[in-house]
């Protein structure tokens, strides 16, 4: 049987996109996401917590992201978990999960659109 590694998250994001260009002019941006759970307690008290995902996103993608997404963005992501490791100078090893988008859709409202049809 086969795996499945798939991720889908709706979130805003915590950043402007950071991008950078790579060796072969390849353009890859990095964001964190914010998804937030929230929940009424047995007494009506409203709780919520909020979970922070690193994203990483390539090539034509790392591009939109920049040209189109800011801090604060609503998107929809798709895309697989990716874990990696590195050691640092005292020679710990460190272990960073982040999600690879795969493909993302903007869901903010654009300025004047209440919703509402002409």
């Amino acid at each position: 049987m086969r795996g499945l590694n798939k991720v889908t998250l709706i979130g805003n994001l915590g950043k402007d996109p950071e991008v950078q260009v790579l060796d072969g002019n390849v353009p890859v941006a990095r964001f964190s996401l914010a998804t937030s759970e929230s929940f009424r307690d047995k007494s009506g008290q409203l709780h919520t917590s909020t979970d922070w995902h690193t994203v990483v996103l390539w090539r034509g993608l790392a591009e939109l992201a920049q040209a189109h997404l800011r801090k604060g963005s609503l998107i929809y992501l798709e895309g697989k978990l990716k874990t990696r490791h590195y050691a640092d100078a005292a020679g710990v090893r460190h272990y960073v999960t982040e999600i690879i988008g795969e493909q993302f859709i903007m869901l903010d409202k654009k300025p004047g659109d209440d919703g509402s049809t002409a």
